[in-house]
């Protein structure tokens, strides 16, 4: 394992490596990781306070940028590590198509081995928790993936988790009907849907937002909707409506309100231009027993991209939720040892 300078500069490094799915396919994906000063790998073991470590999936068409949430997480005591999953972000190559996957499951084998390096790197600190967070598809994937893993992570956190389409399953149903017999003899045909980037425009320092993007890892109007892509999406959401029966504890924050349409309107600078966030609240009570939910006034689809006193808040009932679930069973987990 290689860990190399990261494009995000200071205290960020990553590491590119292989993973076969369950297909035989050998993917390439990218783990970044956020590691101050004085807690490189030859310093492990020197005492510093860590209760476990945090992996974080970006959305479809998207990767991972959020400095502000590494050191969020570092804050709190927690590693930060980030996947940027294949055909997404640094992991993008030439001869394949962005963001396109055939299966959500092709997933699974790089998130594995995530999972590995990251238990690798941080030998020498205490065991501590694993906690897997995703955003928007990142988010589907992941709860997707804890419930076909089950004991592997202890806390499941999903940033506006995409889990239903607009409106109701009616709709997706409507819809993956039509898709399917393209999905299975042409996959990889694009779909002529209307292009919107008014998520993109709130974000972007190149627009009205004020987050530097890499433009080719993010593109303003993200990547061609390909027919097998959409399919997996919609059998993973067909899996979310019949319930996971997760037995870990789930976070799950959305913005309080959706703005839909095809023209842009100033609501989209607070609230979800992407996600209708009434069906994705509905959807998340069937993701297991123990599920948190807390609605973020003026969030953006990525409540944590929100402007400045949103994100404050949104940040404030996160670290609420670590220090209610995470860190009370951090302890006991320590009296235990002790004992």
């Amino acid at each position: 394992m290689e860990w190399t300078p990261d494009i995000l500069g200071k205290d960020f490094q990553s590491c590119g490596f292989e993973a076969a799915g369950p297909d035989g396919v050998t993917r390439h994906a990218t783990l970044v990781r956020h590691r101050t000063e004085g807690t490189s790998t030859s310093d492990r073991g020197s005492g510093r306070a860590s209760y476990g470590a945090v992996l974080f999936l970006h959305g479809w068409s998207d990767y991972f940028f959020n400095t502000e949430l590494a050191r969020f997480w570092a804050g709190q005591g927690y590693d930060f590590y980030a996947l940027d999953m294949h055909n997404h972000g640094r992991s993008l190559q030439s001869n394949t198509p962005g963001g396109y996957v055939a299966d959500l499951r092709y997933y699974d084998a790089e998130i594995d081995r995530a999972m590995e390096l990251i238990r690798d790197d941080r030998s020498g600190y205490p065991e501590g928790t694993l906690t897997l967070m995703g955003h928007s598809t990142g988010g589907l994937v992941a709860a997707l993936w804890a419930s076909r893993h089950p004991g592997q992570v202890q806390f499941l956190i999903l940033d506006s988790p995409w889990l239903e389409m607009h409106g109701s399953s009616l709709v997706r149903r409507a819809a993956h009907a039509m898709v399917a017999p393209l999905a299975r003899f042409r996959p990889e045909t694009v779909l002529r849907l209307p292009e919107r980037g008014f998520y993109f425009r709130s974000i972007s320092s190149s627009a009205e937002g004020e987050w530097v993007l890499d433009e080719q890892y993010r593109p303003p109007f993200a990547f061609p909707v390909r027919a097998g892509w959409l399919s997996a999406v919609f059998a993973g959401h067909s899996q979310v409506s019949r319930g996971l029966n997760l037995e870990i504890p789930v976070l799950v924050l959305t913005s309080a309100a959706s703005a839909n349409g095809m023209v842009w309107q100033e609501s989209m600078r607070r609230s979800d231009a992407v996600l209708d966030v009434g069906i994705i609240a509905l959807r998340a009570m069937a993701l297991g027993r123990t599920v948190t939910l807390e609605r973020i006034d003026g969030g953006l689809h990525d409540v944590f991209l929100s402007a400045p006193e949103v994100r404050k808040d949104a940040y404030e009932r996160l670290a609420r939720w670590i220090r209610g679930f995470m860190r009370h069973g951090a302890l006991e987990g320590q009296e235990e040892r002790d004992t």
